[in-house]
């Protein structure tokens, strides 16, 4: 296991490495060695059916939850062994957005964006002001940023959340079900607004998805849990593995095909 000091040299090729990670809580365990990297600029998403733990990792990748065992390096530096200011500064190098956006409802949009600004930085309040108006233009919000998050719609509501967790200016964001609760058109909009944000940017996206139009408009590559397996049991590109994976669980998923129990 890596120290929070000694940086792994081989991993500085990675936007994310994830080494013999087992993810749960107390005695359970649902995912367990676990190893995977995400290259720099990549979308990389994480899927599998309902319940094997696909948030319970991503949350394990940014440091919301501490791993039962294994490490997590964000380029080159281990947050699950990192402390203190070594720690707090990985957690400022990446951004994120809860499923159902978590905007503060007593706070407009802009306000939204430069809340983390206010925390971390020393900018003066203009400064910030304008930054967080480069944020909402980048996903397409400038003209709302005095909306309410009550007054602007569900995929609004994500938009905005991305631009909030692109306050720091992260090289790295996590999402978790982006396209969760939206209409088809809403989901390709936001869609579109990852693929342009990565192309633009160079950002790397980390996305929780089980919504498989979105899966083959936007991953460069994904990994596949199972429940069963507790583990990886397929990683690639999505449209390969639709096409050409041997394993049958890894077919039904991606050709939509009921279960025999369901059948």
């Amino acid at each position: 296991m890596n120290t929070p000091s000694t940086p792994n040299p081989a991993a500085n090729t990675y936007a994310i490495d994830v080494q013999n990670l087992s993810v749960g809580y107390g005695s359970t365990v649902l995912m367990q060695n676990l190893n995977f990297t995400v290259n720099n600029g990549e979308i990389f998403v994480i899927l599998g059916g309902s319940g094997c733990g696909k948030s319970s990792l991503l949350k394990n990748l940014f440091g919301l939850y501490q791993p039962l065992a294994g490490d997590v390096l964000i380029e080159g530096q281990n947050i699950t062994a990192a402390q203190g200011a070594e720690r707090q500064k990985i957690m400022t190098s990446f951004g994120v957005m809860y499923q159902q956006g978590a905007l503060f409802g007593s706070m407009n949009l802009l306000e939204n964006v430069t809340l983390f600004m206010q925390e971390y930085t020393q900018l003066t309040q203009d400064q910030m002001n304008l930054l967080a108006r480069c944020k909402l233009d980048l996903v397409g919000l400038l003209p709302y940023e005095s909306y309410m998050p009550s007054e602007i719609s569900g995929g609004m509501q994500k938009r905005a959340a991305i631009a909030r967790a692109m306050a720091l200016d992260p090289k790295i964001l996590f999402l978790d079900e982006p396209s969760a609760g939206l209409d088809p058109i809403t989901s390709a909009d936001l869609d579109q607004t990852i693929l342009d944000l990565s192309k633009n940017l160079g950002i790397t996206f980390v996305i929780v998805s089980h919504e498989l139009a979105s899966i083959y408009a936007i991953a460069d590559k994904v990994i596949m849990l199972d429940k069963g397996a507790k583990g990886i049991i397929a990683q690639g590109d999505p449209k390969v593995l639709r096409d050409t994976s041997p394993d049958p669980r890894v077919h039904q998923f991606f050709n939509r095909m009921m279960s025999k129990e369901a059948a």
